[in-house]
């Protein structure tokens, strides 16, 4: 299994401080966000190569923080956000430029912050068949739902629909950006785009698949955050501040 990291975002919501940083470069309890992500990937053993997707403005530091971690970084040329390839363009730019069509595939947005393991994902994925994959969290509300992905699932756990920022959610329980493809169901990632779908937001990419092929849902616990602005960026700062024994803070800060 391959795991790919989503990080060619520009994070323009979190501006000025993501002008000259990337935002999974952003230190959290004085490490990188990226190295709390690279943990929960590591449980897993079975995992032997894993990739970073990054936009060329932030493609060097990327290199760098890569270099003492055996990660492989994929520059996708793109600089800014008119012409960037969007989460599901930059999955497929990983698997062209690494040749990775015959292999299982983890993928997570690498602004995604978790307490579910990694290593169980997997396992209870494998005993699904060929079928492909996505984590849900109950976030208890109709109205943080409308933020996110709604998704249903039938009595097997498979999911039944999927609907992007629904406006009338009948259900509390969204996706979240850490999806497993089927070695079988990879190829079909290019056929959506051949024909024409949106390249982002990779939701968009899980309910075309529905009618076509077998996803499940992993119903996650603990903790999950997607930094997206300033609030969420603090919060999670001062959550891992508070589980490292440091002082927590007013403000964010890069110190």
């Amino acid at each position: 299994m391959k795991a790919i990291i989503l990080a060619a975002g520009y994070a323009t919501r979190l501006y000025p401080l993501t002008e000259t940083r990337a935002k999974p470069l952003l230190p959290l309890a004085g490490r990188p966000m990226l190295d709390y992500l690279l943990d929960r990937i590591r449980e897993v053993g079975e995992i032997d190569e894993v990739h970073v997707v990054t936009n060329h403005k932030f493609a060097e530091p990327f290199a760098d923080w890569a270099s003492s971690r055996d990660v492989v970084v994929h520059d996708d040329g793109t600089t800014s956000e008119d012409d960037r390839l969007g989460a599901i363009g930059d999955i497929q730019f990983v698997i062209a430029s690494a040749g990775l069509e015959h292999e299982d595939l983890i993928v997570i947005a690498g602004d995604n912050l978790f307490d579910f393991s990694v290593a169980e994902y997997v396992s209870w994925w494998r005993g699904k068949g060929d079928a492909s994959a996505v984590v849900l969290y109950d976030v208890g509300s109709l109205e943080l739902v409308r933020k996110y992905s709604s998704v249903e699932l039938d009595e097997s756990g498979r999911l039944r629909s999927f609907v992007e920022k629904p406006e009338s959610p009948t259900s509390t329980l969204v996706a979240t950006a850490s999806y497993i493809y089927h070695r079988a169901h990879v190829p079909f990632i290019r056929r959506y785009l051949d024909e024409g779908n949106a390249p982002d937001q990779p939701g968009r990419l899980v309910a075309w698949l529905l009618p076509r092929l077998p996803v499940y849902g992993f119903a996650a616990s603990g903790d999950w955050r997607d930094i997206g602005d300033a609030g969420q960026l603090l919060e999670a700062d001062n959550r891992l501040r508070e589980l490292a024994g440091l002082p927590t803070r007013n403000s964010y800060s890069l110190d």
